[in-house]
């Protein structure tokens, strides 16, 4: 007695975040402000890449930051200046999203 009715539509899934990668665009970053070269590290003369964790927010500015590697005289510089970072909001379907991603400030000492 039952008859084929339509299937309701599948439930619509609101993203909030996006990693970035694979068919995602990078974030667009608007803001940069370099970080300053701690004098205790460049008279010790270290060098290195100072790996992040960001979470950019829908408005582009950076909302969290955890440590990924790095040597720890260059942490600080690194992390006070991404904080300051901003970028161009992110759009997914013409709506805002944030955006998981890995940022790396490298530090290079001039020859």
């Amino acid at each position: 007695m039952g008859g084929i009715g339509a299937a309701p539509p599948p439930p619509k899934v609101q993203q909030s975040r996006i990693r970035q990668g694979g068919n995602v665009q990078a974030a667009k970053l608007i803001n940069r402000v370099q970080p300053s070269y701690p004098p205790l590290a460049r008279q010790t003369r270290i060098q290195g890449t100072v790996r992040l964790h960001a979470i950019i927010g829908k408005d582009g500015a950076v909302k969290e930051l955890t440590l990924e590697s790095g040597h720890p005289l260059l942490v600080q510089a690194a992390l006070d200046a991404v904080r300051q970072w901003r970028y161009q909001p992110t759009l997914l379907n013409g709506e805002p999203v944030e955006v998981d991603t890995t940022i790396d400030v490298i530090f290079t000492l001039n020859q």
